[in-house]
């Protein structure tokens, strides 16, 4: 289940990007609107198929606009729908429900469309017991809203920030020497229960992270055949290391990746390969 992020984190990054398209004020609202014919009633409309994600945020930015501002969600947050849905009933104010308007749709946008292509790669794994997560490649600002996009999916989130966990990639293996190096500095200098993560790309660099008690051993851009092999090794080695691949997963390989045997496939293509779901407000 996706967990929206705290009203706490979201009012101050709304607020901003209202502020940002708002300006010194929405002219155009401002000039054809009086108190006297500002209450209005508009709707939401799908305009292709997909799932969708972000309307509990939208909410809050017409909300922020217009405190009494009625939104009422017509469908389930999550659920794939068809082209021509109404998602959304909302009343309130004419400068709110015009003012909050692009802020509110870009966001909803972006975030099913990522929805609806994790989807895609959700689907795609469906039949075998491996995970999907994402990465930490995201829009910066975004992350939060991204990553809660991808829970919509059905992704689970990979570390947030580098503080969530420790993982090993290439260039802290050069710079420490080795891996057996670099895990043996790290473990005396993080907290419990932080868990320690090794980026391998050969079977080597695999027996040396299982040696050396890594919890996750990352396979990373490995052929097929180099990740039958290394599952292989780390599950006859030790049965409580999980296992990730990583690099160039597409909807064509996914399923091959995931017959190997590995517990999570983590991919950035949920994020960054997703276009927007396309929506509209009308009156």
């Amino acid at each position: 289940m996706a967990i929206l992020p705290s009203k706490l984190i979201l009012e101050p990054l709304l607020k901003t990007w209202l502020l940002e398209d708002i300006g010194r004020g929405d002219r155009t609202t401002n000039a054809i609107f009086t108190e006297e014919n500002s209450h209005q009633k508009a709707y939401w409309l799908l305009k292709e198929d997909g799932v969708i994600a972000g309307l509990p945020i939208a909410k809050m930015v017409f909300q922020l606009l217009d405190e009494k501002l009625l939104f009422t969600e017509q469908i389930e947050e999550g659920k794939y729908y068809l082209a021509g849905t109404k998602l959304v009933t909302m009343a309130g104010k004419m400068d709110a429900l015009l003012t909050g308007e692009r802020v509110a749709l870009n966001l909803v946008m972006h975030l099913s469309g990522i929805a609806t292509m994790t989807r895609k790669y959700v689907e795609a794994i469906a039949h075998y017991p491996t995970q999907l997560v994402d990465t930490r490649k995201t829009t910066p600002g975004l992350r939060i809203l991204e990553k809660y996009a991808t829970q919509i999916g059905g992704a689970i989130n990979h570390r947030m920030g580098l503080d969530d966990a420790v993982m090993i990639k290439d260039n802290h293996i050069e710079a420490a020497g080795s891996i057996a190096r670099a895990i043996a500095l790290i473990r005396g200098n993080i907290p419990y229960p932080l868990t320690i993560e090794v980026e391998t790309n050969n079977l080597e660099q695999v027996q040396e992270a299982i040696e050396h008690q890594a919890n996750i051993i990352m396979l990373d851009n490995m052929t097929i055949a180099q990740m039958k092999q290394a599952v292989t090794i780390i599950r006859q080695s030790n049965q409580n290391i999980k296992i990730e691949a990583s690099g160039n997963v597409t909807l064509d390989n996914i399923q091959q990746i995931a017959q190997t045997g590995i517990d999570f496939i983590s991919t950035s293509a949920t994020i960054t390969r997703a276009p927007w779901l396309d929506l509209s407000m009308k009156f």
